[in-house]
This record gives C-alpha cells, structure tokens and sequence, in this order.
C-alpha cells in the first residue's frame, strides 16, 4: 500500500526478484574478482577497482540530489572507524575468494548475522532467544559440513596453508562486518545513510591505495597478466557497483524489513557460478550444510525483524 510519507513498495513478488537478482549480481562480482586474482591481479587493487567505481557512481546520485556533505559533530570519529571496518572486511573477504571457492567465502561471510547478535548481546543489548540460539548451534553444524571437517578429522594429510587462510580470512570478514553493522546501528543511525555511504566508500578506496602504496601486501597492487584479468577487473567493478546503487536507490522501495534475508540467495548464486565459470563443486554433504546455514540465517533473520 501506498505511503503518504514515502515511495510506494514494489509488489512483493517484484521486491523479491529484485533482491534475487541483485544477490546474482554480487555473486558474479566475487566470481569476477576470482578470475582476476588466477590472472595475476592484485586483492589491494581488485578492492580499490571496486570501491573507486562505487564511489564515482554513488558521488553522482549525492550530487543529483543536493544533499548535504556534512557530519554532524561527535560523529567523524565512528565514521572513521565504520570506514576502516568495511576496508578491512573487503580485504579479507576478497583474499579469501583468491584462496578458496567463491561460494565457500561468501557462505562463512553469511556469519554475520550469527556474530552481530552476539556481539549486540556482549554490549547490554537483548540476549538471543532459545530458538536463536538453537538455529546458531544448527548453523555451526552446518557449517562443519561445508567445511568438510568430519571428513578433515579422519584424513591424515595436513590441511592446506590456503585452505586454512582462506576459511579464517572469511571469518574475519563476518566478524569485521557484524562490527560496522553494530556502529551504524548504535552510533550513526542518525547520519543520513548517502552521507554515511559516501564517506564510507571513500575511507575503503583511500585505505586501499595507501596500503598499496606502504607495500602492506605483497604484489597487492599487481596488475593482471592478460587482457582476461582486466575484463574481470572491469566486470567486478561494474558488477558490484550496478548492484549497490540499484539497492541504493530502490531500497526504499524493497520493504527491507521484510525481503532482506533474500540477500542471503548470494553464496547460492555464486555456487552455480563458480560450477560454470570456476569449475567449482561440492559434493552432497557440503551442499547438505550449505542449505541448513542459509536455511537457519533466513530464520534467524525474520525472528529478529519480527
């Protein structure tokens, strides 16, 4: 139903398929930066490619709608800090694409709503419900599954340094994101979400370039190898920012409230992706796990919307 006071909603089935597809579009932007890193290129410069094409695209829409570039005071200092955060978080959650399969790093990145809660717990919020915290226990069950680790525990050969890295780097994406999403909850929900996205975007790209120019990795700014690493440069810069500033823009519209566990259709996009462009597979216990993480997270996202 139309409001007096905002954008009329989409019809569900319409919010629903926009969600789908934008999860798609995020999914094919880790499945582009993939085939970057195999090329050559650089995890520093595939986050820099993406938050400067992010930042050119969200710049335009701040300035076609006039709005207003300052910070209110007290608030420049947790803004730094959400800035850092989703630096971090980008950097890890693309070094562990570069290591492991796309739908592996992106289902531990799904964490974070599990680690969000938690950490709203630690600091004097509510305590996670008895079916919460059952669905928690189910979505680490699952998750052993995904990882493979009765399977691991029984196989004598050592576990591989990538495999290793990969799967604690995708952590510390969840836990670096449940982080930012604790500061933008409790300590710039009053900051207009443009402004706070603008400034945001602009602290990842300026931390990305920094870092490559302190030589903090190692060939982090490396350039591809072939014209193939570029295409995939551009395409997970077009990709990632297409799907930003189409949730951006249509957020309004999308009753998020409502249709945002939809988003967690991401690791399963990137899955059928990984199959067809990566040659990446999981076998059925994996895919077992898989669906009882994604399931729990949708169910644990709705209960606490409710």
């Amino acid at each position: 139903m139309a409001s007096d006071s905002g954008p009329s909603l989409l019809p569900r089935h319409l919010a629903v398929g926009t969600l789908i597809l934008i999860s798609a579009i995020f999914a094919t932007n880790h499945v582009a930066a993939r085939v970057a890193f195999d090329d050559g290129a650089g995890v520093l410069l595939g986050v820099a490619c993406r938050a400067g094409a992010s930042l050119a695209a969200l710049l335009g829409i701040v300035l076609w709608r006039r709005q207003s570039l300052g910070l209110p005071a007290g608030l420049a200092p947790w803004q730094a800090l959400l800035g850092l955060l989703l630096a971090l978080q980008s950097f890890c959650l693309y070094s562990a694409v570069a290591r492991i399969p796309v739908a592996l790093a992106l289902l531990i990145n799904s964490l974070f709503p599990l680690l969000f809660a938690l950490l709203t717990w630690a600091f004097g919020g509510q305590r996670p419900s008895r079916r919460a915290s059952l669905l928690m226990g189910l979505i680490l069950l699952g998750l052993a599954l995904v990882l493979d680790l009765p399977g691991l525990l029984g196989n004598d050969d050592p576990l591989g340094l990538r495999w290793v890295e990969g799967v604690l780097l995708a952590f510390g994406s969840a836990s670096f994101f449940a982080c930012a999403l604790w500061i933008t909850e409790h300590r710039l929900a009053t900051l207009a979400g443009p402004v706070r996205s603008l400034y945001t975007i602009l602290i990842v790209f300026c931390a990305m370039l920094a870092a490559g120019a302190a030589e903090f990795m190692p060939d982090g700014m490396r350039t591809p190898d072939s014209p193939v690493g570029w295409i995939a440069l551009a395409a997970l810069s077009l990709c990632y920012t297409t799907g930003f500033c189409t949730l951006f823009i249509l957020m309004p519209r999308l009753d998020m409230a409502r249709n945002a566990p939809v988003m967690n259709a991401e690791p399963v996009a990137s899955l059928a992706l990984g199959w067809l462009i990566l040659d990446q597979a999981f076998d059925g216990r994996q895919l077992l796990g898989g669906l009882i993480v994604l399931s729990c997270i949708v169910i644990l996202a709705y209960s606490r919307r409710r």
